[in-house]
């Protein structure tokens, strides 16, 4: 299962310590595809996560407009599943527990119970069951976090930098179990990064933002057969490309002066 997102017109203001207004969001506009890959890239704090949370249902616009499949997003949802940069796993929990935690709360674990073995399968934790989250790698963690998210069959998955914090080698290997479960499932997937080999290793299409106040400076289709190499020509010459509009995006407006 997934579902089209739809962002209209949308704009995010904060209030900050001081009570001065703060423009996260201004004027986002967005069409996201039933069962896409899409990538959010932008300087920190243009708004990437508040866009995610947003479309999540934790937080509201002051304008515009955030529907899935044509409804308009109210609230949270298990329909949007949710993944945060650092897991936010349950340290009292072992894994089985952690995966199965949405589930026991909507009174669905005695029904689906058999799911929850089957995604801790699928996300290669087999023999980890009683294992507790001090007790294992922060790529299982975050495996844990995405097996907890889909568990729920959302159509949508929202996942906020989930591979920040990893080293080199267990982010590829998350990267590419991450594809094998976007490509088994068939989910909607959005994912907010700063590293331009990530979105296009993973997206179908890449949202360059420009610094606060957030707006979508260039939407990139990714083109690339799959699976891609990272080495290769096309890939290097889309990354230059990318790169070059996001350094653009990233400038700030020249001042004008009249004399």
């Amino acid at each position: 299962m997934s579902s089209s997102i739809n962002i209209q017109n949308v704009d995010r203001i904060y209030t900050d310590t001081d009570g001065k207004a703060v423009q996260a969001l201004e004027s986002v506009d967005l069409d996201i595809r039933a069962g896409e890959f899409i990538s959010l890239i932008g300087p920190s704090g243009c708004g990437k996560t508040t866009l995610l949370r947003l479309i999540a249902g934790l937080d509201k616009p002051q304008a515009g407009q955030l529907s899935i499949d044509e409804r308009k997003i109210n609230g949270a949802s298990p329909e949007r599943g949710y993944v945060f940069q650092q897991g936010s796993l349950f340290p009292w929990l072992d894994v089985e527990h952690n995966i199965a935690y949405g589930l026991r709360a909507r009174g669905l674990l005695r029904q689906k119970k058999a799911n929850v073995s089957e995604y801790i399968k699928m996300v290669g934790l087999d023999g980890f069951e009683k294992s507790y989250p001090h007790q294992i790698s922060g790529g299982m963690v975050q495996r844990v976090a995405i097996a907890r998210a889909l568990i729920n069959e959302p159509k949508a998955l929202l996942l906020d930098e989930p591979m920040g914090a990893l080293d080199s080698f267990t982010r590829a290997d998350l990267q590419d179990k991450l594809l094998e479960l976007w490509k088994e499932k068939g989910t909607t997937m959005i994912l907010v990064t700063h590293d331009i080999d990530e979105a296009i290793y993973l997206s179908d299409r890449i949202v360059i933002m420009t610094p606060r106040p957030g707006k979508i400076s260039r939407v990139i289709d990714v083109a690339l057969p799959r699976p891609r190499h990272r080495g290769g020509v096309e890939f290097l010459a889309l990354r230059r490309e990318i790169l070059e509009l996001f350094e653009l995006a990233q400038a700030q407006p020249q001042p004008e002066y009249t004399i």
